[in-house]
């Protein structure tokens, strides 16, 4: 039988961080609620937990049509890839509904559709012979408001150094639309996690003498070098979307 889950990350000892909106959040509750809701088809998600943090129950509202195993298996895998959480998929429920929406709801969308008209878009990926024999050079581009950067990395032509120059790549032009603040990848792995093949990226945040170490993570579907872009604006989206300019 699986045992309790709280909800930090497996080893952790630490308290999890406090919520931006600086209410106290000791479970990380909250986290993981905004964490599913962003997941395909969730209008609302709702994680009860035992007076320790351990997970017992996870509720979730979705639309009609979805596989409910399918939402259990992205619920599980959002849980473990993001908060390093591993949920028993028996204390997951889904209820499914194409009619009522919450305020809530509803309020989320709107700031949603909002975020997305602001936020950093991807809006192409090229790779291409590098400059010598057994080269590859990744070509990113990204755009926001109508302004366009590109940004390129040469590598190797692996796996790995094509992986490795999509996501530094998309650090040079994300740094483009920054202009005042720098990036830096600190580490890009291509991991295994629920029958799923995942790209997991670490980047450093920097400005004046702030630091911040980014992490994101995205499902390799397309190609690697295309998850290795989505993992890099996971990483960074609110980091960036604070400091870019107006």
């Amino acid at each position: 039988m699986t045992g309790p889950s709280p909800i930090r990350p497996e080893g952790s000892k630490t308290a999890a961080p406090v919520p931006a909106d600086g209410l106290p959040d000791p479970w990380g509750v909250r986290r993981a609620e905004n964490l599913l809701t962003t997941l395909e088809g969730v209008l609302s998600a709702r994680v009860v937990t035992t007076p320790l943090g351990e997970v017992s129950e996870i509720h979730v509202l979705a639309q009609a049509g979805l596989q409910p195993k399918q939402l259990v298996r992205n619920i599980e895998s959002a849980l473990l890839a993001h908060l390093g959480l591993k949920v028993d998929h028996r204390k997951i429920s889904i209820a499914q509904t194409a009619e009522v929406k919450p305020i809530e709801t509803l309020e989320k969308a709107a700031v949603r559709e909002r975020a997305m008209q602001r936020g950093i878009l991807f809006e192409d990926l090229v790779v291409q012979p590098g400059s010598r024999p057994q080269r590859a050079t990744v070509v990113v581009t990204l755009s926001a408001v109508g302004r366009q950067q590109s940004a390129h990395h040469e590598a190797a032509d692996t796996p790995r150094g094509r992986v490795e120059s999509a996501a530094k790549a998309t650090v040079v032009a994300l740094e483009g639309l920054l202009e005042k603040f720098s990036l830096a990848v600190e580490s890009v792995q291509m991991v295994e996690a629920l029958d799923r093949n995942v790209v997991f990226v670490a980047v450093q945040g920097m400005g004046g003498r702030e630091a911040v170490l980014l992490t994101g993570t995205a499902e390799i579907r397309q190609s690697p070098e295309r998850a290795a872009v989505y993992a890099v604006l996971d990483a960074t989206n609110r980091w960036v979307e604070a400091r870019r300019p107006a």
